[in-house]
């Protein structure tokens, strides 16, 4: 594995946990998970298996330690690999058929709501809440975050795409 590529995720993934510490909670405690933003920028730049699940590993350590929804731990640690794994497929079914500038927001869109419903799901079973709960915590919070993380994505993808390019750091093949 190389050390500077660790390093650029482990730096995305502390920039994400500063995101998902500082958003404030929406509903019944739970917050939108902007960190997954950064876990998602992490796979479009190095769509390696190995990067991936090591990334993933780690956002769903840092977002459980730094949730406040009601069985929001163990939800995060079921949820960030799973929805790593679905996105970084989503991602090399369409890299070379769409444009990055173009899939990486959408991608990030769809990403974000897979990672809602994992999540969702196993928080309100654990809680034992899955009566009606799912659809008004679905269009409350999940909502809300796939917008702003697909505003982060836009924002932020072709910045950092314009940086990898000009220093050149490193390349995955």
């Amino acid at each position: 594995m190389n050390t500077r590529i660790l390093v650029i995720l482990s730096l995305l993934v502390g920039m994400g946990a500063v995101l998902h510490t500082v958003v404030p909670p929406m509903l019944f405690g739970v917050k939108p998970d902007m960190l997954l933003s950064m876990m998602f920028l992490g796979i479009l730049l190095f769509p390696k298996m190995k990067y991936v699940l090591i990334l993933s590993i780690a956002t769903g350590i840092i977002s459980a330690l730094t949730t406040s929804a009601p069985g929001g731990q163990i939800a995060n640690i079921i949820d960030k690999p799973i929805t790593a794994l679905l996105f970084l497929a989503m991602f090399l079914l369409v890299k070379d058929r769409v444009s990055t500038n173009l899939s990486a927001p959408v991608l990030t869109a769809v990403g974000t709501m897979i990672s809602g419903s994992i999540f969702l799901a196993v928080a309100l079973f654990i809680v034992g809440l899955m009566e009606g709960g799912f659809l008004a915590l679905f269009i409350g919070i999940v909502l809300p975050a796939t917008v702003v993380n697909t505003i982060i994505m836009i924002v932020t993808y072709p910045v950092v795409q314009g940086i990898m390019k000009r220093s050149k750091p490193i390349t995955v093949a």
